[in-house]
């Protein structure tokens, strides 16, 4: 066979399974076939699982790309996005089943940006958190839809005021000198949320994620915690608008710009009529908020999120999809990109064998990260100078000076001493177990309606 017929075959055999950019809604069973179409395109770069089921029985569906689906590479972050998190916010469902066709199809047109992306990121994608309440918002349609129609789950209940109240324990120990991370969750939590909650936790526990963002709707702008106000008035009712900031402000504030700069609109700050300077908010300075996703995965794992306003009407037409994906595009890329700011590096013990759970601590900034399974930590950080200390129970603790530039992460690793005695530091916390289709490979690190959506 000739070189010229091999190449129109195989041209031929690309068309026919190529992946388009559709804008037009998908209902649950159309929501998995565009998922799978794009496996099916793109199935050595892709992977597709579910954390769980809502409380109707449908599957919470992920995409997972990566060069290596299903392996947790060391020295490669994981990165999530969610949507849909309240049923008739759709635009994000949307966008992000555009966007996974986006990365199959530019990873098979040879785009370098894609590619090194794919390649040195594991990025999981989640359309709908909540397709309960999307098909019930659906039903309704663009032109009858409320603003409460089909934003709870099944059982009627909000998912962002659904997460165990970490804040309350952070501001009590901020007073009292405990821990500001990694906190442990109430004895009783699976008794309070749902199971689209239950399984998201379930998730977190699963994966290192290292940033996230769950996109909203009902407004134009990219919030970032803390959600909750720790203030509070004389009869105990909290403030609307008091700003509370994390222990990482200053990054919170760049990684929402990334967002806000690279989007086609939001950095103009006048949005749905409303004001946000540089298209950016604290979440309580604009309005306090319990129990949500952003500030628990901040406060519970290593995960810094964001949330994402996106349009201005909670459930827009069809036709205005094109431009929201146009509009959302660059930025949606361009922040998955943030997850590898910082430092980044190997935790291990003098045989050169991982050491999990080793607590990384960066000078000025109250705010722990812990390392991988397989001893392999991300910090992200701002352009800066810094001093960081890693400890591990069993181990004399070691610290470094560093220098953090504006592009790649910057490579620490530490090699801890055992000491001759059991520590006394702070308890080592538990493994976590991965499942085998997400084990650890050690590798060589590669050089309608407008109201406040969250």
């Amino acid at each position: 066979m000739s070189m010229k017929l091999c190449t129109l075959l195989l041209l031929a055999l690309l068309w026919h399974v190529a992946v388009p950019v559709s804008f037009h809604y998908h209902r649950y069973p159309e929501l998995i076939q565009a998922l799978y179409n794009v496996n099916h395109a793109c199935p050595y770069i892709t992977r597709i699982y579910s954390i769980g089921r809502s409380h109707q029985g449908r599957h919470l569906y992920v995409i997972e790309f990566s060069d290596q689906p299903g392996i947790h590479e060391l020295l490669e972050p994981e990165f999530k996005y969610i949507a849909n998190m309240h049923g008739n916010e759709i635009l994000g469902r949307e966008l992000l089943i555009q966007l996974a066709e986006f990365l199959c199809e530019e990873y098979r047109n040879g785009n370098q940006r894609i590619i090194s992306l794919i390649q040195n990121t594991r990025i999981h994608i989640m359309p709908s958190m909540n397709p309960d309440g999307y098909e019930v918002a659906a039903d309704q349609g663009p032109d009858f839809n409320g603003y409460l129609t089909g934003r709870n789950n099944f059982n009627d209940v909000d998912l962002n005021r659904n997460f165990p109240d970490l804040n309350m324990v952070m501001y009590y120990n901020e007073k009292n000198g405990g821990p500001s991370d990694h906190l442990p969750l109430p004895d009783n939590w699976k008794e309070q949320v749902e199971p689209e909650t239950h399984a998201m936790i379930l998730w977190m526990q699963q994966y290192n994620f290292i940033l996230s963002a769950n996109l909203h709707g009902g407004a134009v702008v990219a919030n970032y915690p803390f959600d909750k106000t720790k203030d509070f008035r004389s009869r105990g009712y909290r403030r609307t608008a008091s700003y509370t900031a994390t222990p990482d402000d200053k990054l919170f504030k760049s990684l929402a710009m990334a967002y806000s700069y690279a989007h086609g609109w939001m950095h103009h700050g006048w949005n749905c009529g409303d004001y946000f300077p540089n298209g950016i908010t604290n979440g309580a300075s604009w309005y306090s908020l319990s129990k949500g996703m952003q500030d628990f995965n901040y406060l519970y794992k290593n995960c810094f999120e964001i949330t994402l306003e996106l349009s201005c009407n909670k459930f827009p037409r069809e036709e205005e999809l094109e431009r929201e994906w146009f509009g959302n595009r660059e930025a949606l890329i361009t922040f998955i990109e943030q997850v590898h700011k910082g430092i980044k590096g190997m935790v291990t013990d003098e045989n050169n064998n991982g050491i999990a759970n080793a607590v990384i601590s960066v000078g000025g900034i109250n705010h722990n990260v812990f390392s991988g399974e397989g001893g392999d930590y991300f910090r992200l950080l701002l352009p800066d100078t810094y001093t960081v200390t890693v400890s591990a129970d069993g181990y004399y603790a070691k610290t470094a000076t560093v220098v953090v530039g504006p592009d790649e992460p910057t490579v620490l690793n530490f090699q801890l001493k055992k000491e001759k005695m059991s520590s006394n530091s702070r308890e080592k916390l538990p493994s976590r177990n991965l499942n085998s289709k997400n084990h650890i490979r050690k590798v060589v690190p590669r050089s309608a309606n407008r109201r406040r959506g969250r």
